[in-house]
This record gives C-alpha cells, structure tokens and sequence, in this order.
C-alpha cells in the first residue's frame, strides 16, 4: 500500500542518474550497475521499477528500450538521450548531461514554486478570512442593525446581502467550485483552451514574465541537451515540443520542426510565435549558420535562468507590500461597511 502511495520524485531520478553515469565510467557492466543502484535507493517503488529494468536488460533488451517501459519515470527526452548514448557508445556522458539537465531543471522548477508559494498562501490566508468575517462575524452585525431599524448605506446592505447569500448557499457554492475545478480540468486536455490559457498567462504582469522566462530556459536547455547527445534535431524538436509544459510553446517548437523538414530554418517559425524574443531567435539563426546551435542554446539557457533569478528577486521585494495591501482592502472594505450604519447613527443622536 505505501508503496503506491510513493512518488518518484526528479530529485530521486537525478541522483539515480548521476551514480549511474558514475559506475558506467568506472567500467562496470549496466546490470552490474542497476544491481548497485536497486540496493542504494530508499524507495520501494523506485526499487522495484530498477529491478524491471534490470531484467529486462538481462534478457537481452537495451537499456534504452528497458527504460522506455517507465515513461512515468524516464520521460522520453530522458530515453532519448540514453539510446543515443548507449548507440553511440558514450553513455556515461549521456547520463551525465541527463543528470544535469535534471538538475537545472528541477531547480529552474522550485525557482518559480518559490515564487508563486508566498503570493498563493496569502490569497487562500485573505479568502479565508473573508468567507469566516462573512459567515460568522457580519450576521451579528445585521441583527444589530434590523433592531435599530434605521435605513442602511447602500455599501453595508450590500455586504450583509453577499453574507446571506453564503451562508444560505454555502453547499451549492462548494458543489459549484468543485464542479468548475474539474470542468477546468478536463477542458485544459483540449488543445486549443490550453493554448489559449497558456497564452493568457504569458500576458499576466510580473507572473506572465517569470512564466515566460523560465519556458525559453526550459526550451533551450532541453534542446541543447538533444543536440549534444547527438539525437538528430528532427527527432530531438518533437521531444523538446512534448515536454516543454506549455502549449503555446510546443505549437511553436512543432512549427519549426516542420520548418526543418521544408528545408527551412528553425529560428523563422520560432519568430513568428511571438513567444521567443529577437535576441533568442537571432542566436538560433546564429547556431544554425555556423553549425553551433546547441553552443548558443545553452547561452541563451543561461541567461534566462539568470533572468528568472533576477525576477524572482524582484518578485519577492514588491510581492510583500502588494498582499498585505489586498488583504488589508478586503478586512477594511468589510469593517468600513459594518462601521458606517453606526457613525449614521452617531451623527442622527447629535
């Protein structure tokens, strides 16, 4: 039962990788290897998945197509570069660039979960807050009113309103929240809404930025990780389309896939998505011109994760004011609704 319950994490896989291309180099057998690796991981599940690997390997598999079975685990960029290493016989650097890819990528990933915790605990801390003053605070406050029996401001009857309307359709509300949480869901499968949303996100301000930032990083990297394990570029765009995160991404990538097969360029298509900036699409037509593509994607990767740091430092210094503003708006909204009937009647007693 805990064993299913065990999620593989990136971390968990980047480790595994890195020990891996580290017995590889020492010269020991790949079954040898996985062997190894099976009694140093932790997990159950993680183990038991090496150990299917390992067998498979034994009955005549490669490691590669031994992989391939996990996609859960060994995505297929991670697959990719395996066969054209173990094809190529340089494994061991294969599995080594697979482990910094991993590592860049997870790290690039906890950046913008960093980022996005501290204004998404302060949202639900705010709604919180709200939905207890409106249910339990403000009805105390109406039954004051009504036995004072004066006219109230427009604002207050408005609070005491959306207050009634909670309390008296707070299971509709939650049945209503769940079912747009799961409508949401099952719409963002379809291509078009996802585009659409991811699109929408890139336009969002300071968070539409970071987004955008960390797909060109994510973008480079995985390409320029293909490109230098010598996966051919056709092959190694599908894959970089596939695991990019983000569908307006993707569609462009895929576009300057097609671009390729044309006989075209892949900075054209890249351009013409209006995701890419001028300097991102200038270095692709560089690297191509000059055959060093995966040289100025890994610059390009570079610097945008050095981007993302420096946005997510901005980020953190304007992120704290900006919520504790929304949260004092929404408590000082509902207190000076509450408060004016009472200065009313203050001001009629004088």
């Amino acid at each position: 039962m805990f064993e299913m319950l065990e999620r593989i994490t990136t971390k968990d896989v980047a480790l595994f990788t890195r020990q891996f291309a580290a017995m590889i180099k020492a010269g020991l057998p790949i079954v040898r290897c996985l062997e190894i690796l099976r009694e140093q991981v932790r997990k159950n599940k993680f183990r038991s998945l090496i150990y299917e690997v390992m067998q498979d390997v034994e009955t005549g598999s490669t490691l590669y197509e031994a992989m391939s079975k996990h996609k859960q685990v060994f995505n297929p960029l991670y697959v990719s570069m395996i066969k054209a290493g173990e094809t190529g016989g340089f494994l061991d650097v294969s599995l080594d660039r697979i482990a910094n890819w991993l590592d860049k990528s997870e790290a690039l990933r906890r950046k913008i979960k960093g980022a996005m915790a501290y204004p998404s605990v302060i949202f639900v801390v705010a709604i919180g807050i709200t939905v207890f003053m409106l249910i339990f605070i403000i009805p105390t406050f109406s039954e004051m009113f009504k036995s004072l029996g004066a006219e109230l401001p427009a604002m207050t009857q408005a609070v005491i309103g959306f207050s009634a309307f909670l309390r008296h359709r707070f299971i509709l509300i939650i049945i209503a929240m769940v079912v747009l949480f799961f409508g949401f869901r099952y719409y963002m499968r379809v291509d078009v809404v996802r585009a659409f949303i991811d699109r929408l996100l890139f336009r969002v301000p300071v968070f539409g930025s970071l987004l955008s930032k960390s797909a060109i990083s994510r973008f480079a990297r995985t390409l320029s990780s293909l490109t230098t394990s010598g996966v051919p570029i056709l092959q190694g765009l599908e894959i970089t389309a596939r695991t990019s995160g983000n569908k307006v991404v993707e569609n462009a990538v895929l576009s300057a896939r097609k671009s390729i097969s044309a006989g075209k360029t892949i900075a054209e298509p890249l351009k013409k998505s209006g995701i890419f900036p001028p300097m991102v699409t200038q270095l692709v037509a560089v690297g191509e011109e000059s055959g060093n593509l995966p040289e100025m994607l890994d610059k390009v990767a570079d610097f945008y994760d050095a981007e993302v740091d420096a946005t997510v430092g901005a980020l953190a210094s304007i992120i704290e004011p900006i919520t504790i503003v929304f949260m004092g708006g929404i408590v000082g909204v509902l207190l000076i609704a509450m408060y004016m009937p009472m200065f009313q009647v203050a001001s009629t007693i004088r």
